[in-house]
Formats: C-alpha cells, sequence, structure tokens
C-alpha cells in the first residue's frame, strides 16, 4: 500500500494515486521503460521512492501542457468568410398578390314570373344580342287572363255608354224643371227631385270612368306578364352559363331564379386581386402589374390598376383590401374565374446602390477575450480551445438603419448604413460608406486549419 508523505501536502491524494496508477499500468511499456532508464530507476524501489519519482514526473508533464496551452491561449483560428459586392445598379419594388379574373360586366338572368319552361333558344358560349330571346315559359293560363281582362275592358267602356245616356236624360229633366219653375207650375221638392237624379248620374259616370281606368290597368299587367314569359337577353354578350332545360318549372315566389349568366365583353376582362393590408400602402391607382395563370404557365400577362377599394375583408384573421384591375383579352384565352398571380410595380429605381440582403442580416463571429485561470487542477492542465461567440444578427432592415461588414486588414470591420427599397434580394442603401465593387461579408465559411 502507498503510504502519504507530508512533503506532497499541496497537491490532492487522489491526484498522487491517478499519477501512480498510471505509472504503474504502463509499467512496462517503452515510455516508462525509456523514463527509468533516463532517471536511473529500477523496478524494484521502495514503494515510498517510486511514489516521489512518480510525482515528479506528473507534475513535470503537467506543467509542460500547462505552459504550451498558455502560450496557444488567445490565438483562435482566422475565420474565412464569403462575401459579395455592392454594386450600382436598377432595382423595382414589387408587390405580390392573388386574384380571379372576372368579366367587367356579367349579368344575371331570372324571370320575375313562376310557371313550366317551354323551349330554351340559346346554349353555353352563344354570343347573343340585347333583346334577344334566350328562353320561353308556358302561357295558355297568361293568355286566357289577358283575354279576360280585355273583356273586363269592354265591359267598363259599355258600362261608360249607358251612364252617359242616364246623365243625358236627367240633365235635361233638369232643364225643364228649371223653366216651370220660373212659371211657378213646379213645385219646390219636384225641382229638389230632378236635381238629384243629375247628380246621381255624374257620379255614376265618374264610376264607370274609374272602372274602365281599373280594366285597362288590369289588362296592362297582364299583357306584360305575357311578355315576361318570354326571357330576352339584357345586353351585348356571351351565355357563360345556362341553369335551366325545357319542361323545368321556375317559381319566382321569394327568389327570382338564376337561368342565365351572360358576360358583356370578355376581350375586357378585369382582375379582383386580394391585397395583404402590410402591402396595401404601396398600391395606387394606375401602377402596372404582371401576372401569370396556371394555364399558360410560360405566358405573362399586363394589367392596369383601375380601383384599390377601402372595405377591409378579414379571413381568418388576415386583413386584405379588394384591388381592381383591368386586363386586355383581345384572343379571349383567358376565361372568367381563372386564377391569377401577380406582382404589382408600385416604385421603379435607377442607378442606385444596391447590396446584398445577406450582407444586412450578417455579422460575424467575435473570438472570446482571454480570461482569468478558474477551476480545478484537472481542468486548467486540460483546457478547452478557444471558441467564437456569434452575435444575433440585427433586425434593422426593416426600420430604415442597418450594418454591413467589410474586411480591412485581414480583420472584419463594420459599417452602419440607412436603407431603402427591396426587391427580397437585393437592398437599396440610401446613406453610407459602401462603395460599387466594396466586398460584403454574406457568411462564413469555416476556420482556417
Amino acid at each position: 500500500m502507498v503510504s502519504w508523505d507530508p512533503e506532497f501536502s499541496g497537491i490532492s491524494e487522489s491526484l498522487i494515486l491517478q499519477a501512480w496508477t498510471i505509472l504503474m499500468q504502463n509499467s512496462y511499456s517503452p515510455i516508462s521503460r525509456g523514463i527509468e532508464q533516463i532517471l536511473g530507476l529500477n523496478r524494484h524501489l521502495s514503494g515510498r521512492k517510486a511514489l516521489r519519482y512518480a510525482l515528479v514526473m506528473a507534475l513535470g508533464v503537467a506543467m509542460a501542457v500547462l505552459l504550451a496551452n498558455t502560450l496557444s491561449t488567445g490565438t483562435a483560428p482566422a475565420a474565412r468568410y464569403e462575401t459579395r459586392v455592392a454594386k450600382r445598379g436598377d432595382i423595382s419594388v414589387k408587390v405580390s398578390a392573388t386574384g380571379q379574373l372576372q368579366p367587367v360586366n356579367q349579368v344575371d338572368v331570372g324571370t320575375e314570373i313562376s310557371g313550366i319552361v317551354k323551349t330554351v333558344e340559346v346554349d353555353y358560349n352563344d354570343r347573343v344580342k340585347s333583346g334577344q330571346v334566350l328562353a320561353r315559359l308556358n302561357t295558355d293560363l297568361l293568355e286566357a287572363r289577358l283575354r279576360q281582362s280585355k273583356a273586363a275592358l269592354t265591359l267598363a267602356q259599355a258600362r261608360i255608354q249607358e251612364v252617359q245616356a242616364t246623365l243625358f236624360e236627367a240633365q235635361g229633366k233638369w232643364d225643364r224643371s228649371t223653366e216651370l219653375a220660373q212659371k211657378n207650375l213646379l213645385t219646390p221638392a219636384e225641382r229638389e227631385a230632378a236635381q238629384a237624379v243629375l247628380e246621381r248620374a255624374k257620379a255614376a259616370l265618374a264610376m264607370a270612368n274609374a272602372q274602365v281606368a281599373q280594366a285597362q290597368a288590369q289588362l296592362d299587367s297582364d299583357r306584360t306578364t305575357l311578355e315576361k314569359a318570354i326571357i330576352r337577353s339584357p345586353i351585348d354578350g356571351m351565355v357563360l352559363a345556362r341553369q335551366v332545360e325545357p319542361g323545368q318549372t321556375v317559381m319566382a315566389a321569394l327568389q327570382s331564379p338564376v337561368l342565365f349568366k351572360l358576360a358583356e365583353n370578355l376581350k375586357q376582362m378585369e382582375l379582383h386581386a386580394v391585397v395583404d393590408e402590410a402591402d396595401i400602402g404601396q398600391v395606387r391607382k394606375g401602377q402596372h402589374a404582371t401576372f401569370t395563370v396556371d394555364a399558360y404557365p410560360n405566358q405573362t400577362f399586363e394589367a392596369v390598376i383601375t380601383q384599390v377599394r377601402n372595405a377591409p375583408q378579414t379571413v381568418e384573421g388576415v386583413v386584405t383590401y379588394e384591388t381592381l384591375l383591368a386586363v386586355d383579352n383581345p384572343d379571349l384565352s383567358l376565361k372568367p374565374g381563372m386564377t391569377a398571380t401577380l406582382d404589382i410595380l408600385s416604385k421603379e429605381l435607377k442607378g442606385v446602390i444596391l447590396v446584398p440582403g445577406a450582407a444586412l442580416r450578417f455579422t460575424p463571429p467575435l473570438k472570446e477575450e482571454p480570461e482569468a485561470r478558474k477551476g480545478s487542477f484537472l481542468s486548467n492542465l486540460f483546457p478547452r480551445r478557444p471558441s467564437f461567440r456569434g452575435q444575433t444578427a440585427k433586425k434593422a432592415v426593416d426600420k430604415g438603419s442597418a450594418t454591413v461588414w467589410t474586411i480591412h486588414e485581414g480583420e472584419p470591420v463594420a459599417i452602419p448604413v440607412t436603407i431603402g427599397a427591396s426587391d427580397g434580394e437585393m437592398v437599396e442603401l440610401t446613406r453610407g460608406e459602401v462603395k460599387p465593387g466594396m466586398p460584403l461579408l454574406v457568411d462564413i465559411k469555416s476556420a482556417a486549419p
């Protein structure tokens, strides 16, 4: 058993025992035999002397390692950076949105009366003129009502003739009673009776005239209803949808059913786009836009903003604003209802200083400064390699101010800048000591070996 010597009281007993165990386990290795020969030791030394020599050897190795580490502290591997140069050029700021193509004027054609569809005279994609017949309803009942109204009007007009004859008779009696009264040949009672007959005849005539007017109104109503049984096109255009078949019963009691959908002019269409609230401030009437549709992925179409509506639309917590764009469609290749992905050109700048957006988001890592050695003997004996601590990338890209980094004499140097417009990849610089061709740090590759 190894005994403890007060001569080594400054070192923990566990460390001594560890060093001794390592040396004893490797006592037959070439290295240990070489050390024994150099120190003049043999394998039959007493435990006390062997312990002393082992401690001397362990302390020597520890001091050598500590010295080498101290000399290397603070010399971290140089970082290798990926760079991109600033340049002078043009930049276009675009707002992305989605929308749907619609006809400029689309009309839903229905019916105001109920009935059975007798004929349908147009089909999908048919071109129609204003006033052209689209469909007809069965009119048997309506025609019977019209004839009844005509007969009622005739009866009312005959009643007028009868009342007029009565009035003529009453007027003659009144005139004669006036002459007799002047000669005192008529009593007052007889004169009053003649006057009453005249007034009743006038009232009957007025009533007959009213009945004629009423019969005429009913006749006009029935004639109009009969005309409504013929469904006509209100505009010049194209039939987009036909939602009725011959023999079908349509009911217009509560709501007019839609029988046809007509588009006035498909050569001029309208794009209804939804723009996010974060981008709506960059969108104005008159701006140009380009869009694509899935049907023609390799073709780009032009559009112009005609209206930016102020009414918000909120869907699942997302607020958008509807924006209308005019679209020319001379070859009718665009169809109503197509979904479009568009880019609205909100700003275009020429000859400005541009830097990559990655340069504004990048911050080079900084080496840790050497610190006073702390900890146990073993932690100082086997220190860790110097490490890098990265600074958090600045989030000032959207706030107008930021920092870019360049290399000067092998070291990264910060340059404060003020930024402007961005197209998502390149960013305009409005202020800052950045010149075209200056290399800017955008990423770190690795540490040099």
